[in-house]
């Protein structure tokens, strides 16, 4: 059965999804993910785009043998010298890695953003993979916007390209313009004109802008692709880019159809879904395939009376298949130390060191006496919290506060500030406003609050609140999390946390670039 490799681009990609922040912890923690994920290929970032996003390439790729020998770590470049040159100088400590350029074919972008003639267009490909070449084996070129492409002009530039030593060509549909059967007939026809891709990996790069990502990435596949491209919870720009989970889990489910299979370790789907949402903000809808809360969910009675007598009757795929669980895992104020953690290996969490294990026990059992039980989800979200937690610069003690109508939110923290307990009050327009006044005062930062949402973790009115901010401070954006049965004190932690965060030097600088950003700014200039 034929393997068809995948690459993941949530660091790169996906990063690129507006109001995303990843700093370059989070980056390895999610690479590190994706590695015992079992992808083939982790494309980091975008070298040139920063001197963030060249750290942390450099770090992924210093780093990328230790859970995964087989992986490739990739860096983006453009079909420029100083982007290749950059790129190859951040991939110096990978174990295998990959210099993915690229440069835009289509009319629209030859003449508009490039002004370059399609002849200049294919040198200058053509000397981007021969010096990419020389850093490395392996050279990845891709042809930006090839939905929108002259399909001979595509045979043209993927011609030159492979027999300039290109391993893998990439054939993006960038703008999510064509429809599955216009795609896969493109495929096809490049591997009729150029018989020479036979001999090298064709990859496919859906974007979701008419909700054709998935699709058009498996009929790429059904055509001859052998790799595809795509992120964890279909995360990007715009509309976002095909979703790894659902790509796999329609391979894995329907080898009848698709006669292919992946490397994928399908039980740490869900887990890796879960680590990118919390760490990028991105909430999952519940209506997700795969991994969203109501994927294996059956509330109609028909479905419950059918999947009770056949779980078959209405799920083609089992929960425990993608990492979740079937049922709900009890767990109670009377549970030892041990169960817990055999609870943490049946949840993946095997290898967590003893003191992440004690501190999750204190979580777990002062959860225990908020709630009437204790799920895996409950579970995993405290282990999600254990995993971005930075040292307490600031501790919160106490939240206290009054609000209703007609009455004046007011509140009231109490904090252990640098080994100092300090208590102060503010007043706001609710008891979250108020709480957060109270907490600027007593650290002495003052925050600009960017986005706050709030979240479900698991079901029924004792539920988990997770609360999710994005802040700045002066030149610095961070993202954090805060978790509690309160969702005013889960408000509270979130906040603090994003105070831990500042104090220990974490977050996007405002004169950092987003990848983005910075790659139109350079394109105009060298245009």
């Amino acid at each position: 059965m034929a393997r068809i490799k995948i690459f993941d681009t949530t660091l790169r990609d996906g990063e690129q999804s507006p109001g995303v922040t990843l700093n370059n912890r989070e980056k390895r923690e999610i690479a590190r993910q994706l590695a015992r994920l079992g992808v083939d290929v982790i494309e980091a970032g975008f070298p040139v785009a920063s001197e963030g996003d060249f750290e942390s390439v450099r770090q992924i790729a210093a780093a990328s043998g230790e859970e995964n020998p087989n992986v490739v770590v990739a860096g983006l470049a453009r079909a420029h010298r100083g982007d290749i040159e950059r790129a190859a100088a951040a991939l110096e400590g990978a174990t295998k890695p990959r210099i993915h350029t690229f440069i835009a074919t289509s009319p629209i972008h030859m003449d508009k953003k490039l002004a370059l003639e399609p002849a200049q267009v294919v040198e200058r490909a053509v000397e981007a993979v021969k010096l990419a070449k020389s850093f490395v084996d392996d050279v990845e070129f891709s042809a930006e916007d090839a939905g929108r492409s002259d399909p001979a002009f595509l045979a043209e530039i993927f011609a030159a390209t492979v027999a300039a030593g290109a391993t893998t060509i990439n054939v993006p549909d960038t703008v999510g313009y064509m429809t599955p059967w216009e795609y896969g007939r493109l495929i096809e026809g490049l591997f009729e004109a150029v018989p020479q891709l036979r001999d090298v990996d064709v990859s496919t790069h859906c974007h979701d802008d008419l909700g054709f990502a998935v699709a058009n990435s498996l009929a790429g596949v059904k055509a001859g692709a052998t790799q595809v491209e795509c992120t964890i919870n279909g995360i990007g720009e715009r509309a976002g880019n095909a979703s790894l989970e659902e790509i796999v889990m329609a391979l894995e489910t329907r080898k009848d159809v698709w006669g292919h299979e992946t490397n994928i370790q399908t039980r740490e789907l869900y887990r890796t879904s879960r680590l990118v949402s919390m760490m990028t903000g991105m909430v999952v809808p519940p209506n997700k395939a795969v991994v969203g809360d109501n994927a294996f969910a059956h509330e109609s009675g028909i479905h419950q009376d059918g999947v009770i007598k056949a779980i078959e009757t209405y799920e083609i795929m089992s929960a425990e298949t993608v990492g979740r669980d079937a049922g709900v895992l009890v767990m109670g104020k009377h549970s030892g130390r041990r169960a817990f953690r055999k609870s943490l290996e049946d949840l993946g969490y095997a290898t967590l060191p003893d003191d992440e294990v004690d501190h999750l026990f204190k979580e777990f059992k002062d959860l225990c006496d908020r709630k009437t039980s204790v799920t895996s989800d409950d579970i995993r979200a405290l282990v999600d919290s254990e995993t971005t937690r930075v040292p307490e610069t600031f501790k919160l003690t106490s939240v206290q506060f009054q609000s209703g109508t007609g009455v004046t939110p007011v509140a009231t923290v109490r904090m252990e500030v640098r080994g100092e307990a300090l208590e102060e009050a503010a007043v706001g327009d609710g008891p979250v406003d108020a709480i957060y006044h109270a907490i600027e005062r007593l650290t002495g930062m003052h925050l600009r609050l960017e986005s706050y949402e709030i979240r479900s973790v698991g079901h029924g009115k004792d539920a988990l609140g997770e609360v999710s901010v994005r802040a700045r401070h002066e030149d610095r954006v961070v993202h954090a999390r805060g978790l509690s049965t309160d969702v005013v004190e889960a408000s509270a932690k979130a906040y603090v946390e994003v105070m831990n965060k500042l104090a220990a030097g974490l977050g996007r600088g405002a004169g950092d670039p987003h990848p983005s950003a910075s790659v139109d700014a350079v394109e105009a200039t060298q245009a």
